[in-house]
């Protein structure tokens, strides 16, 4: 089973730019969108008329923002939206969708912003994720968190770390989020098979040629529970495809 996430910066931009090719090109039996930008009544055709995939949606109030979508070629059993806090659900941020062998959690984590004005409301969104996820593992079930968490991890995870420590995105209290998440069990799966691999990323500035000079952050992540890890069989990054300023990521299970 494979399974991408790929924070697209807008879908109707994205299909202009290639995105049904890259969607044909992977083939994944899950698609995890972040940043949609758009509303219920602003879904294209161009995707409510896939035959292959259901498509589920998590809009932003706030037109042109946010939002994230799950395609999937297996209904889910269940499908929730958002963690039941207004702040954040306001936002479009998160999808939940319920499935036999596992629980995906499709995830818009929020940007701290330059000034960082919103580094706090960041945190205390990784903070109610983490009991959220934590709770339905702790139940017994496999988990999936899956998209754009806006923060590298390490130093490997972005080009120029010692130039951006005071960037949000890569700030000390940013990246102890990620390290809670891995002591509480959680899994980075493309750090799992490629813990030492430098230039990996996921994200890169549209402004200086970025992309091309691979000046590049990794912010965008497959983490699993640690009853999954019996069926992790690979994770990687797919920088090829284009359409957006972030690429896809991506994992496969095998049950």
């Amino acid at each position: 089973m494979k399974l991408i996430s790929w924070n697209v910066n807008g879908l109707r931009a994205a299909l202009r730019n290639g995105f049904l090719d890259a969607l044909q090109t992977m083939a994944p039996d899950i698609l995890c969108l972040q940043e949609i930008k758009l509303q219920q009544e602003q879904i294209p055709e161009e995707i409510k008329t896939l035959a292959d995939y259901k498509s589920y949606w998590h809009f932003a109030q706030k037109k042109g923002y946010s939002g994230v979508a799950t395609l999937t070629r297996t209904e889910p059993a269940e499908v929730r939206m958002g963690l039941g806090i207004d702040k954040f659900d306001s936002e479009g941020r998160v999808l939940i969708t319920e499935f036999e062998p596992f629980v995906l959690c499709n995830i818009y984590f929020p940007n701290g912003q330059r000034d960082h004005g919103r580094v706090e409301y960041k945190l205390e969104f990784y903070a109610e994720l983490l009991e959220i996820v934590n709770a339905l593992r702790d139940q017994g079930r496999r988990v999936i968190i899956t998209g754009d968490f806006n923060t590298a991890h390490k130093e490997i995870d972005l080009k120029n770390p010692k130039s951006n420590q005071n960037t949000s995105g890569f700030l000390p209290e940013e990246r102890e989020w990620i390290d809670r998440y891995l002591q509480n069990g959680w899994i980075d799966t493309f750090r799992h098979f490629h813990p030492d691999l430098p230039e990996q990323y996921t994200w890169w500035s549209y402004r200086f040629n970025a992309r091309k000079r691979n000046i590049g952050w990794r912010i965008d992540y497959f983490m699993i529970s640690e009853n999954l890890l019996p069926y992790l069989k690979d994770a990687f990054i797919l920088p090829e495809i284009r359409g957006s300023d972030h690429c896809p990521v991506g994992m496969e299970l095998e049950f």
